[in-house]
């Protein structure tokens, strides 16, 4: 009886570990769950960082040309005004009586030139009395020309359109020639004066793109592209001037603004992959490719080149071809051969716990 019972429970014992066994193998038979990401052409410039400080596209301090007080004022703080327009007018009675006076000469002489011009025809007076008349009658003209000149400058006008700045003068103020009424600033576009090292001069070029940040805008970037290089390389620091030009149509910028640039150039079409595919070995760098030339799909090494990287995407320059897929999650456990399935592709709109939740009967084979 004992020895049936024995018997009984080593037969119990060898299905047991069969059953384990063949259970566990099963288990080992698995694909394991990765997600991966397509290698895709994306457009890619290469960055240079500077910091730079905005200028207007034009830019002027508004002084008087004589010494005079001031009668009127026609612009405010910050006003927008056209080229042309009268900003303020100076004391200038005594120049209109000048006017009214060379008003009245000129048309004197034109009198006296008329009455010889019609007797010079007949043949009563000489051509000598004609040219005589003439010459009286060109001065008072000239005369007038510099009466009306004088007045313009009692008349501080817009040399073009923009805004104005804080107005420094009053009504009665005495101004003299060099003192800064306002200041006039032309701000649709503006320039961004910025330093790069000179090794960049071989692909720097007018029309090259520009990005621009300032701490005012922290969330708004501006773009542009640059309209000049300085003709000459700054030899103590071995950097250059490059001005970008950026439009201002909405009007936040402001002349003297710090802003942080980033030069785009070497634009051209790259094949980029998420940066959590790439796998250190050494000096190299390779990647663990999806073969789906098999059922289930095996992972299979990939060295690669590296180029440029910007966030969370690396440049390829050899080893991987456009729609080739590589793994990004997974890689820890996975080994070159091993079988795989496809949980979830990176760039679709899932969260990383979504997609490894998610059944592997949706994911890509």
């Amino acid at each position: 009886m004992k020895n049936r019972l024995r018997s009984l429970t080593v037969l119990i014992l060898i299905a047991a570990s069969v059953l384990l066994s063949a259970t566990g193998n099963c288990l080992a038979r698995q694909p394991t769950p990765i997600i991966a990401a397509e290698a895709k052409i994306k457009q890619l410039y290469d960055r240079v960082e500077a910091l730079g400080t905005l200028r207007a596209n034009e830019t002027v301090e508004i002084t008087a040309t004589v010494t005079d007080s001031i009668t009127a004022i026609h612009f405010t703080d910050g006003q927008f005004v056209k080229a042309g327009d009268i900003l303020a007018e100076m004391t200038s009675s005594e120049e209109h009586a000048l006017l009214e006076e060379e008003v009245s000469r000129r048309q004197e002489a034109l009198k006296r030139y008329d009455r010889v011009f019609s007797l010079v025809a007949r043949g009563a007076v000489s051509q000598a009395q004609l040219d005589e008349r003439e010459r009286e009658l060109e001065t008072a003209k000239a005369r007038l020309r510099a009466i009306e000149s004088r007045l313009q400058d009692r008349l501080i006008k817009a040399p073009f359109s923009g805004v104005v700045g804080l107005r420094n003068i009053s009504l009665g103020a005495l101004v003299e020639p060099g003192d800064v009424i306002t200041t006039l600033d032309d701000m649709s576009v503006m320039k961004l004066d910025f330093n790069i090292p000179s090794v960049y001069l071989a692909t720097l070029k007018q029309g090259t793109q520009v990005e621009a940040v300032s701490p005012a805008f922290p969330d708004k970037p501006f773009t542009g592209s640059v309209s000049g290089i300085d003709s000459r390389v700054d030899p103590v620091t071995r950097s250059i001037v490059v001005r970008a030009i950026i439009d201002n149509g909405d009007g936040l910028l402001k002349p003297g603004l710090l802003m942080s640039v980033e030069l785009l150039k070497n634009k051209r079409a790259a094949l980029m992959i998420p940066e959590e595919a790439l796998i250190p070995r050494g000096e190299m760098n390779a990647v663990l490719l999806v073969n789906e030339s098999k059922s289930p799909a095996v992972a299979e090494q990939r060295t690669v080149a590296i180029g440029a990287r910007r966030i969370g995407e690396v440049e390829i320059l050899e080893g991987l071809q456009p729609g080739d897929k590589v793994i990004t999650h997974g890689t820890l456990k996975v080994r070159p051969g091993q079988e795989i399935s496809i949980r979830g592709m990176d760039g679709q709109n899932k969260s990383l716990s979504e997609m490894l939740s998610g059944d592997s009967s949706g994911a890509e084979q």
